[in-house]
């Protein structure tokens, strides 16, 4: 990866021998496999080590996790909040493996809307809640500071499963109790 990073410094117009970037090329070797470790990753491994029974039936919160990815269509970050709910169904998760989760999958190469339909569909395969909810609201660097240069935009996407999808109470309660 390393030449292909000096090459890509020379194609740019820069000096790969510069001092300043003697070194750039093993430092974003290493930055891109650690922003893309989540395809090392096993997101069940990770769910089965920290499922626990619990007779809990009321929906369970962690809102305001930091997220931070790369937009796969010009590798460029993409960053902001997530805020996942699940009703449990005779099981819970340990509640730091929610972020752990997304972590999982934000560490790829990613769509917004990807990242929202996965991270919801581990937490459903995983524990057979009676409902699982996620919404992810971001700013993608791909639009504020290329194409059309709109900074303060925010990208929202939601997946809703089970009784978040079909409760318009329930979802609308969770709905409130993030904002």
């Amino acid at each position: 990866m390393e030449k292909i990073i000096k090459e890509l410094l020379l194609k740019i117009g820069e000096d790969p021998e510069r001092e300043g970037l003697l070194e750039t090329p093993n430092r974003v070797e290493k930055s891109l496999s650690y922003l893309t470790s989540g395809y090392k990753m096993d997101v069940g491994h990770l769910i089965e080590s920290a499922v626990f029974n619990e007779t809990c039936d009321e929906m369970v919160i962690v809102k305001d996790i930091d997220i931070f990815s790369l937009c796969e269509h010009h590798m460029l970050p993409f960053y902001g909040k997530a805020h996942v709910a699940y009703i449990p169904n005779g099981k819970i998760i340990g509640l730091s493996k929610i972020p752990r989760i997304i972590e999982v999958f934000a560490r790829r190469l990613q769509v917004q809307e990807r990242l929202t339909n996965q991270i919801a569909h581990a937490l459903q395969n995983g524990l057979k809640p009676r409902g699982v909810a996620v919404v992810i609201e971001a700013l993608h660097l791909c639009m504020a500071m290329r194409g059309v240069e709109k900074q303060n935009s925010v990208t929202i996407t939601s997946s809703m499963l089970g009784g978040f999808k079909n409760d318009p109470r329930t979802r609308q309660e969770f709905l409130s109790l993030i904002h």
